[in-house]
């Protein structure tokens, strides 16, 4: 049975899905400001993983993940490019497309947009008002934190804790309030920004309502699992909670995950250190498949630290594993499947513990280990079993096929040792590898591998 660590409960809990055979999950997804960061790749890689995993074992998932197309940062930054907040946000969802694409994340059963939603979110927001959860002020609409039940358990904090924390605040918006801890479900619209019209003035949602009103609306009032990095356990995760079950009464999430946070040579990844990586930069000079195992290899829950050492191992190892799939295939034998159930026991034991990728990748890497000692324990059974592992890593290698004139010399090779002419041999092994092609010979037969490292 899949275990997965919950947030909520600081443990390890059995996962009982709500309905048989599938999976309901809501992962929060990017602002679209400005090109993602490799923090939000790899919150994004880690719940496709897992999303992989599930229908690894079976599941069908139910996969969504949104855009904040509405916001002060898309506010300001299409003012600075001298654009519309929608072109904006329009511009950096194809750019996360592509990114996202590059590194083999699999599209969404939907990416809902808050632009979307707006009629959903203004009638949310009016029954919370109408059950005394929430009230207008000045044209905004705040969430009473302290009607509340167990407000910000999830970031394992108290009401008392947080109002220690919002004590001397003086600012515009906590006049508007009547308490500190309220927090901001309508926004009145400031001169020039984009509005919509509700029954409290022209305005804008906050940003936590958003994600309670798209996963309610797909997926229903509870869901299995929803996701996120840690920042967002507070306030986002726990305003989601806290309005979601305030217009339901019932729990909004039945399991809470969360991934570590990335830094880059180990330091904590922001601007004003100027260490802020992008992943469209970094894929100008890193492969995404590459940068993919990279993130989706390590512990979801711990941090990573991203060097260019730890790029340059996973592209080695990741060579590796695709000169081992390519191995050609032998007949099968009965100790074979003695040991594919052996590798395929130890896989299931490591991705159930809580999803663990880095106990799962080893698995994974043993079995390349035991493939290459002996290359007839590879069967188109051992094949496809490699390649379903590697598939809940997003690591799909496609086929290679090699060229006629290629293929040909090392026909001529093959020829030129069984006539003992070595020196012609070896020209031709010569020749091959200036063109990227490294031919092993074994006692049945070549094998050969392209290195990528050509150009080739």
């Amino acid at each position: 049975m899949i275990k997965i660590y919950d947030t909520m409960t600081r443990s390890l809990r059995d996962f009982v899905p709500i309905h048989r055979d599938t999976v309901n999950m809501y992962v929060c997804g990017p602002t679209v400001y400005n090109y993602i960061h490799i923090g939000n790749a790899r919150s994004a890689v880690v719940f496709d993983s897992i999303r992989r995993y599930f229908e690894y074992a079976g599941y069908k998932v139910n996969y969504i993940s949104n855009f904040t197309d509405v916001d002060d940062k898309i506010i300001k930054a299409a003012k600075q490019a001298g654009m519309t907040p929608k072109d904006l946000a329009d511009k950096f969802i194809a750019a996360f497309m592509e990114d996202t694409k590059a590194l083999g994340i699999k599209s969404a059963t939907k990416n809902p947009r808050v632009v979307e939603y707006m009629d959903q979110i203004i009638n949310f927001v009016q029954i919370l008002i109408n059950k005394g959860f929430a009230y207008e002020s000045a044209g905004d609409v705040y969430f009473r934190v302290q009607k509340s039940q167990n407000y910000a358990a999830l970031a394992n904090k108290t009401l008392d804790e947080l109002e220690i924390g919002a004590s001397g605040r003086t600012d515009s918006e906590t006049e508007l309030k009547e308490d500190p801890l309220d927090f901001a479900l309508w926004k009145s619209a400031k001169p020039g920004e984009v509005s919509w019209d509700s029954p409290w003035g022209q305005g804008r949602p906050g940003w936590h309502i958003e994600c309670s009103v798209m996963s309610t609306a797909i997926l229903g009032d509870t869901i299995d699992i929803h996701g996120g990095g840690a920042d967002l356990e507070f306030p986002h995760h726990t305003n989601e909670i806290a309005q979601s079950e305030a217009k339901t009464g019932k729990t909004f999430a039945n399991y809470w995950m969360h991934n570590g946070f990335v830094n880059v040579d180990n330091e904590k990844m922001s601007k004003s250190l100027g260490n802020f990586v992008t992943v469209h930069d970094l894929l100008k000079t890193v492969n995404g498949q590459v940068l993919r195992f990279f993130l989706a290899t390590q512990h979801y829950r711990r941090p990573i630290n991203f060097t260019e050492k730890a790029i340059h191992d996973a592209e080695v190892n990741l060579k590796y594993l695709k000169n081992t799939f390519t191995l050609p295939i032998n007949e099968e034998t009965d100790q074979d499947q003695v040991a594919l159930d052996r590798f395929l026991a130890d896989f299931k034991a490591s991705m159930d513990d809580d999803f663990n990728t880095a106990n799962g990748i080893t698995v994974v890497f043993e079995m390349a280990k035991w493939i290459n000692s002996n290359s007839g324990h590879y069967t188109q059974a051992v094949k496809e079993s490699f390649a379903k592992m590697l598939d809940v890593f997003g690591i799909v290698f496609e086929e290679e096929v090699l060229d006629a004139d290629i293929e040909k010399l090392i026909e001529e090779r093959q020829a030129a040792r069984a006539n003992k002419d070595f020196a012609r041999a070896d020209r031709i092994r010569d020749d091959l590898a200036a063109q990227g092609i490294k031919l092993l010979d074994t006692k049945d037969s070549v094998r050969w591998t392209r290195d990528q490292s050509s150009g080739n």
